[in-house]
C-alpha cells in the first residue's frame, strides 16, 4: 500500500506499522492512550500540555479553557493492532490527514521512547494510504479495517474466527475494546468516530455483519480492488 493522490472529501485507508515489525504499544495503558490520541489530537488546536489538561476532565471531555473543537479529519473507523494500526479517514480540509498523522505518530513515538527508555523511530517510515473511490469499496474497507483485523486477534487465530464467525463477532464487539467495531455495529458512532458516514454506508447492523461475512469468506459482491489492502 502506498500513499495515493487524494483531496478534500476523499476517504482513505491508512496504515502505520512499527519499525521492523516491532510493537507500537507496550501495555493496556498504551492502548487506552491511543484512543485518547485519536480524539484529542484530531483538532486544529494543540496544547503542549494537553495530557495534563485532560487529566482533570472525564474521558473524551474537552477542557473548558480550550477553544471550540475543529477536527482535522473525519475518523470513520479504527483498529489498533500490536505492531500497527488501521484508520479509515476522510479528508475534510487541505492537509488535514497529514497534520493529524504527524501529530498522532509523533506523540506515540515520544511517549513510547520516554516510557520504555527506547531511542529512534517507533514507526516504519511514512504512513501508507489507499484512496477509496466508490461506495462499494467503502463498505468493503470498513469490514476489512474493523472485522478482518479484529478477527486476527481472536483467541485461536483468524482461521478459527472464520469458522466460529458468530462467536468471534460477539467477542469483537463485546470483548476487544481497541477498535471502533462496536460503534459501527451500533450505528451510533462515538466521540472519536463520526456516525453519519456509518449510517450512510450500512442500512443496519445486520447489513454491516452480512457485508463483513461476505468479505471474509471471499464472496462476490464487494469491491474487487478492496480484497487486497496491503
Amino acid at each position: 500500500m502506498r500513499v495515493e493522490p487524494f483531496g478534500v472529501d476523499s476517504f482513505l485507508h491508512v496504515v502505520k506499522r512499527g519499525a521492523r515489525g516491532e510493537l507500537i504499544i507496550g501495555d493496556e495503558l498504551d492502548r487506552k492512550r491511543f484512543a485518547r490520541l485519536l480524539y484529542y489530537l484530531n483538532d486544529e488546536y494543540r496544547s503542549d500540555f494537553w495530557e495534563e489538561d485532560v487529566r482533570r476532565v472525564a474521558a473524551f471531555e474537552r477542557p473548558k479553557h480550550w477553544p471550540e473543537r475543529k477536527p482535522l479529519v473525519k475518523i470513520v473507523a479504527w483498529t489498533l493492532m500490536p505492531n500497527h494500526f488501521h484508520l479509515l479517514l476522510q479528508e475534510i480540509q487541505d492537509g488535514g490527514v497529514s497534520r493529524f498523522m504527524q501529530s498522532l505518530c509523533g506523540s506515540m513515538s515520544r511517549h513510547f521512547n520516554e516510557k520504555y527508555d527506547e531511542h529512534g523511530s517507533l514507526f516504519q517510515g511514512a504512513y501508507r494510504s489507499r484512496t477509496i473511490a466508490t461506495d462499494r469499496y467503502l463498505r468493503w474497507a470498513m469490514s476489512y479495517v474493523l472485522v478482518k483485523n479484529v478477527f486476527e486477534l481472536y483467541p485461536g487465530g483468524y482461521s478459527r474466527a472464520i469458522k466460529e464467525f458468530d462467536r468471534a463477532w460477539k467477542w469483537g464487539t463485546e470483548v476487544y475494546q481497541h477498535s471502533s467495531l462496536k460503534d459501527a455495529v451500533s450505528l451510533q458512532g462515538s466521540p472519536i468516530v463520526d456516525a453519519v458516514v456509518i449510517r450512510e454506508v450500512f442500512k443496519s447492523a445486520a447489513d454491516f455483519k452480512a457485508c463483513s461475512q461476505d468479505m471474509l469468506l471471499g464472496r462476490r459482491g464487494g469491491a474487487d480492488e478492496a480484497i487486497t489492502f496491503e
